[in-house]
């Protein structure tokens, strides 16, 4: 983990990854067996996800206008990506292991309409794209830098990112489960961080929930393989972490964050979030231009931020 004051050191300029990558896995919800294949891509091209099954239907983020801007369509239990007549869901976990090694260009090829899930987390992602090779372009990366707050507010649930001089997610649970019950993190993000931290966490669900998921057409390819599983006197497979769960949707947040097509400096502070309150602070972000700036990183590492104050003081989480 960062400890305050310690150095973060930020990715300067644009990475792809130099070969390309192919694996084959099944939909967490649709059960059905996906190929997905990871290209390299040019500079200022960003992240593009292509249907193989509908002769290239494809949805792109970040700054090509070849393609239509990607768009939420549905943030219940994953993140679902629409197009034109077609989607491509659960693109969380790639999201964020792509954004959690800086990789800010690729190509993802898919021969269904989800991604699959491999073992529940980002550390399957972030080993094929570390065996694929990352690649640096020699082209200035932009930051998405915020200069004010900006908020979802939903009862007692909270999203807020606060401005500060690197990316730091502070985060906290609170299940009325007593194998889950609340959980804080509060992390300075950085690749090491990421990867050794956060990128191994699994989804989670209840064993209560799962036939009810099932009658919805949810999680139909779930299993204890591919995520960990709450029964009512505690999980029915191995924790990862003690506070798993935490991560994971730390986890989470930085995949649906991604879609920005930008990486992000800013605190985000979240309290009992989550996919539809990340894709309202994506909503909101886009609709506060002036929120934020688009700038080029800074050349030099960054000295990390003491926590800040109003933020780390209202979750009365520590930073570490």
């Amino acid at each position: 983990m960062t400890h305050r004051g310690s150095m973060v050191h930020r990715q300067v300029t644009q990475r792809s990854i130099k070969s390309p990558s192919d694996v084959v896995g099944i939909g967490l919800h649709t059960g059905r067996k996906i190929r997905m294949q990871i290209l390299p891509a040019p500079a200022d091209t960003g992240i593009t996800f292509i249907r193989t099954d509908l002769d290239g239907a494809a949805i792109a983020l970040g700054p090509s206008n070849s393609t239509p801007r990607a768009r939420i369509s549905r943030a219940d239990h994953a993140t679902t990506l629409s197009g034109d007549g077609f989607s491509i869901s659960t693109v969380e976990h790639l999201m964020a292991a792509l954004r959690g090694l800086g990789v800010d260009n690729a190509t993802i090829r898919l021969s269904g309409d989800e991604v699959p899930i491999m073992d529940g987390s980002a550390a399957p992602f972030v080993f094929l794209l570390k065996e694929a090779g990352l690649k640096d372009l020699g082209v200035p990366r932009k930051m998405m830098v915020l200069n004010r707050s900006v908020g979802v507010l939903d009862g007692d649930r909270e999203v807020t990112i606060y401005p500060a001089d690197h990316f730091r997610i502070t985060y906290t649970i609170d299940f009325n489960h007593p194998a889950i019950g609340r959980q804080s993190l509060s992390r300075s993000v950085d690749e090491r961080t990421f990867v050794n931290e956060l990128a191994p966490a699994r989804t989670f669900c209840l064993l209560k929930d799962v036939h009810l998921l099932r009658q919805r057409g949810l999680a139909m390819g779930g299993s204890l393989s591919n995520a960990v599983v709450v029964g009512d006197t505690g999980p029915l497979n191995n924790l990862r972490f003690p506070d798993e769960f935490v991560r994971h949707k730390a986890l989470d947040l930085i995949g649906d964050l991604a879609l920005l097509g930008h990486p992000i400096v800013g605190h985000v502070v979240a309290y009992k979030a989550g996919h539809e309150m990340n894709s309202r602070l994506l909503n909101q972000l886009m609709d506060q231009p002036d929120a934020w700036i688009l700038t080029a990183a800074a050349p030099q590492p960054v000295v990390a931020a003491q926590a800040l104050a109003g933020a780390t003081a209202a979750t009365g989480v520590a930073a570490l």
